[in-house]
């Protein structure tokens, strides 16, 4: 099987995944190029080490449900397995080892723009990637990556900064843990599988994340 030549990197904690992490990526994918995309739920984030989550398997469980039919998706293992803090860094070291020839694009929203300074060792992450930045409301560029802006079409091998002017999707997982908690629907923000899967296992009741 031939390598990818573009591939995009969606990482989180997708607790639960929900319909804003898939469609804006959809969308993105004509503009990128993206041979693969591939979701790679943390095991815990840095900025949040402190939040309870559900267990990783169920995490991991519900990105698959959701992505099941999109051929051009997979859900890695790799930072659950490591059962550490997922840096991504590390994670993109491993992916460019893996994918020698590929162009990796880290796919973010813009709502993590503010803290992209304080992520650890920014400058080796942006000689692996691009960062691909989806479109969630408004936030100011950090210092220093203006001159790092690019197109879609004049992306580099990695450096760059693409925005991608991608639909809006109105919905947060906390939202959801929100509704789970006071039995309101969520069969418009999640596949059903994912509703049914929360459903059988009881996930985000009152006492969980």
């Amino acid at each position: 099987m031939s390598e990818p030549g573009r591939i995009g990197i969606c990482g989180g904690t997708f607790d639960p995944f929900h319909n804003g992490h898939r469609e804006p990526i959809v969308s993105a994918m004509p503009l990128l190029g993206w041979d693969r995309v591939v979701y790679m739920p943390a095991f815990r984030q840095p900025f949040k080490s402190a939040q309870a989550t559900v267990s990783s398997w169920h995490r991991f469980t519900m990105a698959v449900m959701a992505t099941e039919a999109d051929d051009w998706s997979e859900v890695s293992t790799w930072e659950i397995e490591r059962e550490r803090i997922s840096y991504t860094v590390e994670t993109l070291e491993a992916l460019a080892g893996s994918y020698a020839n590929s162009r990796l694009d880290w796919i973010i929203g813009d709502d993590n723009l503010p803290a992209l300074p304080l992520w650890r060792d920014l400058d080796r992450i942006l000689e692996l990637a691009n960062f691909v930045v989806l479109r969630r409301g408004s936030s100011p560029l950090p210092e220093g990556m203006r001159e790092r802006l690019t197109t879609p079409a004049e992306a580099p091998r990695a450096g760059g900064l693409v925005f991608v002017d991608n639909p809006k999707v109105p919905v947060s997982s906390s939202e959801i843990r929100l509704r789970v908690r006071s039995r309101q629907s969520i069969g418009d923000l999640v596949a059903p599988a994912v509703a049914r899967h929360i459903e059988k296992y009881r996930l985000y009741d009152e006492g969980d994340s």
